[in-house]
């Protein structure tokens, strides 16, 4: 198989750890880099995305960060979108309701109210650290300053995540894009981006979908992988993921991407 560019997601698909590449996909993507531009295409932030890049030997590449609402090429910003401000309170209201807390994301700033369990993994799986402050006082100064979240995580128990999801995608689903990553967690992203959109964004005219090989497993890269030229789930991805894939290869902690790199591309 001969692809232009290669996209994969990171957490559950790319990284073979909570945290880290492997050698072997380093070594992987090593191979094709000269020929093939490797973008990652993730839901984290830009600070917990340089690492991996820079890992990867693949810094001089842009990447999709929040599943599509910010696009960084090195330290220029090429395109940027947030989820409405009104649109944002109403889900902090919502929120609030089922006591569930917020992290609040825009650009490079990460916002939460207090240190959890679940704060503390993601510090420890994405490698950045929050600013602890009020929500409320967050987006008080997010208005002043007429600025707003490219992606909200809500950190909830299962039981609340039950109950908040649907309301989300029933009364919000004209403004935002939700999707449970797990089931205690809830993503929340502009409704005008997706991965998907981000990716046709860094297209070039000589460049289309069809020259596009993407990885994933999550709810977010169903439309990436589908309408990609080649779209490959690893064996760990939700069944919905693997049923639109064209091909299925190993899990993520069996460095699936890379033995599929290795043996087709």
């Amino acid at each position: 198989m001969n692809y232009k560019i290669l996209c994969s997601d990171l957490d559950g698909t790319l990284l073979s750890t909570k945290s880290d590449v492997s050698e072997f996909t380093i070594s992987q993507i090593e191979r094709i880099r000269e020929t093939t531009r490797v973008i990652l295409v993730s839901a984290r932030m830009p600070q917990s995305m340089t690492y991996l890049q820079e890992r990867l030997g693949i810094s001089r590449q842009p990447m999709i960060c929040y599943n599509g609402a910010l696009i960084l090429d090195g330290e220029k910003e090429t395109f940027s979108e947030v989820i409405d401000l009104k649109v944002l309170e109403e889900v902090y209201r919502l929120a609030e309701i089922h006591d569930i807390k917020l992290g609040l994301y825009h650009g490079g700033e990460w916002y939460v109210e207090e240190t959890s369990e679940r704060v503390e993994k993601e510090i420890n799986y994405t490698k950045t650290v929050p600013q602890l402050k009020k929500t409320a006082e967050t987006l008080e100064v997010w208005k002043a300053s007429n600025v707003s979240a490219h992606k909200v995580m809500l950190m909830c128990t299962r039981a609340s995540a039950d109950a908040l999801f649907p309301i989300l995608a029933s009364q919000l689903r004209n403004q935002i894009h939700s999707y449970r990553s797990n089931d205690t967690l809830i993503e929340i992203a502009p409704k005008s981006v997706s991965k998907l959109s981000a990716i046709q964004t860094l297209l070039s005219s000589d460049e289309s979908l069809a020259d596009v090989i993407s990885f994933g497993d999550n709810y977010n890269d169903i439309e990436m992988l589908k309408h990609s030229g080649c779209g490959v789930a690893v064996a760990n991805a939700r069944e919905e993921v693997k049923a639109i894939a064209n091909y299925t290869t190993l899990k993520n902690t069996e460095h699936g991407v890379a033995h599929f790199i290795k043996q087709h591309l």
